[in-house]
């Protein structure tokens, strides 16, 4: 099995979650989707599984954080500096909120933030390695 990361993510609105990771360009795998969960692929490494609230607490007693609080920020490579202000754009109108943390512009790399409904920071972020200053 090739290596993989799902990232496991709380949510109050699961419909709603659903949508906005779908905006984002990211697809529903219903195999291992139901009523209490979603599997959104981002990429063939890359997944989110979307859980109410009851199906997480199936997993940890530990509490979910606030939507004020921060647990982590995941970050996704993107294309092109239009394709991260595309995806920041597509949160802002799904119901998240766009620019959460300041616009990191260094030339090389391009990276803007934004917060679902339920407070998990994203990070968008493109990069030409080829431009980056020298170690």
């Amino acid at each position: 099995m090739p290596k993989m990361i799902f990232i496991n993510l709380p949510v109050a609105d699961l419909g709603a979650a659903k949508a906005f990771y779908e905006a984002l360009g990211f697809v529903n795998n219903p195999a291992f989707s139901d009523d209490t969960a979603a599997c959104m692929v981002w990429s063939e490494a890359i997944n989110v599984m979307l859980q109410t609230h009851d199906k997480w607490r199936t997993f940890t007693t530990r509490p979910i954080p606030s939507k004020d609080s921060s647990e982590v920020m995941l970050c996704l490579s993107c294309d092109s500096r239009e394709a991260v202000d595309a995806m920041n754009a597509a949160a802002a109108a799904k119901g998240g909120i766009a620019d959460v943390n300041p616009v990191l512009e260094l030339g090389f790399l391009y990276n803007r933030s934004f917060a679902d409904a339920d407070g998990h920071v994203w990070e968008a972020v493109w990069m030409d390695p080829a431009a980056a200053p020298p170690a």
